[in-house]
């Protein structure tokens, strides 16, 4: 006989999962132990929200691969459920595939014990795809269910809750195989539909492409970068699709989403162009610029699997299938013409990199990030935590394949780029790993340098010190606003550092920026270096 854990483990197995983060309670051993017997390793975390993170970090590495299975996060009941509610809600709105197993007492005793005890599917229902309820007997096709939901479709979590009874309970129940996965590259475009965006896109001059979450869920880069190449289309990105195409091409106008001075550039362009094509671009990472950025009768194209309800935009032309086929259909008889006979993408690249730029004085937040992109090896994965420095990051860093810059990107949460950070170089050790995060956000999630120290990673941790919350900051000052509740005292980095395990040290500028950075990834622990960058740091950068 097994137990109804083992099924459920076992189910992640057949799935593919290889690792589970979590803080263990009482109520969630068998699982623990089910999960370690099946050759699923757990990893004990300071917080649920930094597991959930971790578990993420994992998938795009692995992902990335060519191995694509959910991440785990398990929780015990009550105050273990509500501290994930956070990074649930961020695999909703990222689109990130998440099986959320929590603990819970059995129906019988929540009748009349209370200790802990409330309705965790009521609390994550409105941000989960779905929650399921572990019963006997149907645990196979549950977790079926559970897996194909978080994996389909646009990704996201399922939380699946397991009585303590039904977890430690012994159960005949068959293991069956999991079932085949819906793959959007299967759906492949017909009709009249595409022929009209056929016929857009042949006619066109001045086309340009935004591509999105989806084409990086899909795995569709190299066909994204072929198509831009082949038909010069210049290729904007979502934060989370950057490096689709090398950001160092020619055609590639980098990332956006939550820059004023980067939208200067870009939103004329989409103005112009005649042929705007929608490559699995997922509007819920963007800031309100980019809410009907174009005409109602526009001529845009969009490849989307998913139906889109959102309402941020008006489309002429969809073509329901992935993005990889949706492409190849498109391009099917058409031949390479020139684009943009007036030289305004070059331009744009030009004005980007001059806004950008390293600050003339030598040393700021841009510096900073210009100097880390130089000295570190071309295949580093950079995470960037919510904060002035990510805007800034995120235009700077230039990635040159998928998944190339991890953050929080449609929810925007403080207290990811560590353990997103953490997560990667756990699945994938080879590659350099580089965590850009401000001082508030480090110590909003503190706890995790010791998971760090545990694990022996050599992660890089740039921390942008300024004493300040300088994007809530800049927008107080901005309305005109008293400075109430976003400046404190300065910790003392590198000390703490040192005391949790790793190299820690002060960094001033960018010679001392570009030393440590390259004999960081020799050691066998973490490197923390602690930029002092000054209040208003940020002031015209992005």
């Amino acid at each position: 006989m097994t137990s109804g854990a083992d099924v459920i483990a076992a189910k992640l197995g057949q799935a593919g999962c290889r690792h589970a983060f979590g803080i263990p309670g009482g109520e969630v051993l068998a699982l623990m132990g089910a999960l370690d017997a099946a050759g699923i390793a757990f990893h004990l975390v300071k917080h649920e929200n930094a597991g959930g993170f971790m578990a993420e970090g994992v998938w795009h590495a692995e992902a990335r691969a060519g191995h694509n299975a959910p991440g785990v996060l398990l929780a015990t009941l009550g105050p273990g459920v509500a501290n994930a509610v956070n990074v649930v809600a961020n695999a909703w709105q990222d689109r990130v595939p998440l099986i959320f197993l929590t603990g819970c007492v059995d129906a019988a005793e929540a009748e009349t014990y209370t200790h802990q005890v409330f309705d965790h599917q009521q609390l994550l229902r409105p941000v989960v795809k779905a929650s399921f309820r572990a019963s006997r007997g149907t645990l196979s096709a549950m977790m079926d269910k559970a897996i194909l939901t978080a994996m389909e479709g646009q990704p996201g979590p399922v939380h699946v809750d397991v009585p303590i009874g039904v977890a430690e309970g012994e159960t005949d129940e068959a293991l069956l195989p999991l079932p085949a996965l819906a793959d959007p590259r299967d759906l492949v475009p017909a009709g009249a539909s595409l022929k009209a965006s056929r016929a857009l896109l042949a006619a066109a001059e001045r086309p340009i492409a935004i591509a999105g979450v989806d084409a990086v869920n899909e795995g569709a880069g190299a066909a994204v970068a072929d198509f831009c190449r082949r038909f010069n289309v210049p290729l904007v990105t979502t934060y989370k699709a950057k490096g689709l195409l090398d950001e160092s091409d020619p055609l590639a106008l980098g990332g956006a989403g939550l820059s004023p001075r980067a939208d200067a550039h870009l939103l004329p362009l989409l103005e112009a162009s005649d042929c705007v094509l929608l490559l699995g671009y997922d509007p819920i990472e963007m800031r309100i610029n980019w809410r009907d950025p174009w005409a109602p009768d526009a001529p845009v194209v969009e490849i989307a699997a998913a139906p889109r309800r959102h309402g941020m935009h008006a489309v002429r032309h969809l073509l329901p299938c992935g993005v990889a086929p949706g492409l190849a259909a498109l391009a099917e008889g058409l031949s390479p013409r020139a684009t943009w006979p007036g030289g305004e993408i070059e331009g744009v690249r030009t004005a980007l990199a001059a806004q950008f730029a390293q600050e003339p004085s030598g040393w700021g937040p841009a510096s900073v990030f210009h100097t880390l992109r130089a000295a570190l090896p071309a295949e580093t994965v950079a995470t960037a935590d919510s904060g002035a420095h990510r805007i800034l990051a995120s235009q700077v860093w230039r990635a040159g394949f998928s998944r190339a810059m991890l953050q929080s990107s449609a929810l925007c949460t403080m207290a990811c780029a560590l353990p997103l950070g953490m997560g990667h170089a756990l699945a994938e050790p080879e590659r350099p790993v580089v965590v850009f995060v401000g001082d508030a956000g480090l110590e909003m999630g503190l706890g995790e340098l010791a998971t760090l120290r545990d694990l022996g990673l050599p992660v890089v941790v740039c921390v942008l010190v300024d004493e300040s919350l300088a994007l809530i900051e800049l927008k107080q000052r901005a309305g005109q606003r008293a400075n109430v509740g976003v400046d404190f005292a300065g910790t003392d980095f590198p000390a703490l550092a040192r005391a949790m395990g790793g190299h820690g040290v002060w960094v001033d500028d960018t010679e001392t920026l570009a030393r440590e950075a390259r004999t960081a990834l020799a050691r066998d622990t973490y490197t923390l270096l602690a930029c002092r960058i000054g209040r208003r740091a940020y002031d015209g950068k992005f």
